[in-house]
């Protein structure tokens, strides 16, 4: 049981952007807050890990400060975007109906 543990990755410490985060918002002061499938992380970024982060193709800008994990996205739907399943406690992003055919469009091309 105790190698399980130390297996384990401590994903507030350790998260992967690519495949651990669903959505980001850029805020003052260079802080990032990443939104995981249950979780919230702020964390302050230099100049360059902030500008590495923001050309990652994997992360598409909305609106704002906010960019989406096109890999996690789930479906969209109601002007929001959905990470995982639609529900009363799902995560979501609004987005502006003009970038929805355009999130449509690269997501057809990632399947």
């Amino acid at each position: 049981m105790s190698s399980i543990l130390l297996e384990a990755r401590n994903v507030y410490e350790d998260f992967e952007v690519e495949t651990d985060i669903l959505f980001f918002k850029v805020g003052d002061h260079d802080l990032v807050i990443f939104h995981g499938r249950n979780y919230n992380i702020k964390k302050r970024m230099t100049a360059e890990q902030l500008n590495r982060l923001l050309s990652n193709s994997s992360y598409y800008h909305v609106y704002g400060g906010c960019y989406v994990n096109l890999n996690k996205i789930s479906s969209i739907a109601d002007d929001c975007i959905y990470f995982g399943e639609m529900g009363l406690y799902a995560k979501n992003v609004r987005v502006p109906r003009r970038k929805q055919e355009s999130i449509r469009h690269l997501l057809k091309g990632l399947k």
